[in-house]
């Protein structure tokens, strides 16, 4: 059996204890990265008492994902297997997804455990009231990518949530601030850590208190949604307007998987 196990993502005294007994009995790990595994597992040891566990580490991630499901497919039903993210909830902007669909396409029992997550601790921390939210994680890194998955965050309607770096954060309250100077944001630094810190207000305001500051550790990003007070049509207003035939047509098209010319013929039936 495989057990998908999040790990903290700042202070060790997160860890759960059905987390280490998994840790101490476990005869496999596969992680992002070993070194970080090994070193958390030490410090487990070292801390709270944990056995360190005889097993085997080998990595797991984007690079080598199906190399390792090739090599150790056919023991993950028979061993008890770990995969650990080097920080957090596995799977979430992890390359644990595939092992979790390699799983349930060959029937091999799994379990994820609840536990430490960016994403949800930082919403948790906005004080933003709308129980909705978007997860981007990290947004592609330049071109026109970067720029149509920005424009999506601005105006998709829903307080969005972004991974940022530290060496790219300025990058991206630049580029919101070009587009929106009066938009809300709440920044949460280095999560549990020792250097935690929160920063709420729009992003004009941000930029220029962070420009004072060092920007360093590993930051998560809320952008509010914009408030808007434009409505979209439904397929009954549609239909229900007085217009032409190949007018409803576009509108329609616009909105669904079919064409306008399949559409104009349904109309004139």
């Amino acid at each position: 059996m495989i057990t998908f196990i999040p790990t903290p993502i700042g202070n060790p005294q997160d860890i759960t204890i059905r987390a280490m007994k998994l840790f101490e009995k476990a005869e496999l790990f596969l992680c992002e990265d070993t070194r970080h595994t090994k070193r958390l597992l030490r410090l487990l040891e070292e801390r709270f008492d944990m056995m360190y566990p005889d097993a085997e580490f080998y990595s797991f991630n984007e690079h080598n994902g199906e190399e390792r499901l090739e090599q150790f497919g056919t023991v993950l039903d028979e061993k008890e297997v770990v995969y650990v993210s080097d920080a957090g909830m596995p799977v979430i902007s992890d390359p644990g997804q595939i092992l979790v669909e390699y799983c349930q396409l060959h029937d091999i029992r799994y379990d994820v455990l609840p536990g430490s997550s960016a994403v949800t601790t930082a919403y948790a921390a906005s004080g933003l009231k709308e129980g909705k939210f978007l997860f981007y994680a990290f947004l592609p890194h330049r071109g026109k990518e970067r720029a149509a998955a920005l424009s999506e965050v601005m105006n998709n309607g829903y307080n969005t949530i972004l991974y940022e770096s530290p060496h790219r954060l300025e990058k991206l309250l630049n580029e919101i601030e070009t587009l929106d100077e009066n938009r809300e944001l709440f920044l949460a630094k280095e999560i549990s850590k020792k250097y935690q810190t929160y920063y709420r207000g729009t992003v004009k305001e941000l930029n220029l208190q962070l420009k004072e500051s060092t920007i360093r550790g590993e930051w998560v990003v809320v952008v509010k949604a914009k408030k808007t007070t434009q409505k979209s049509l439904g397929f009954d207003e549609i239909f229900a307007m007085d217009l032409p035939p190949k007018i409803k047509a576009k509108l329609l098209s616009s909105l669904s998987e079919k064409s306008v010319k399949e559409w104009y013929s349904e109309l004139i039936k």
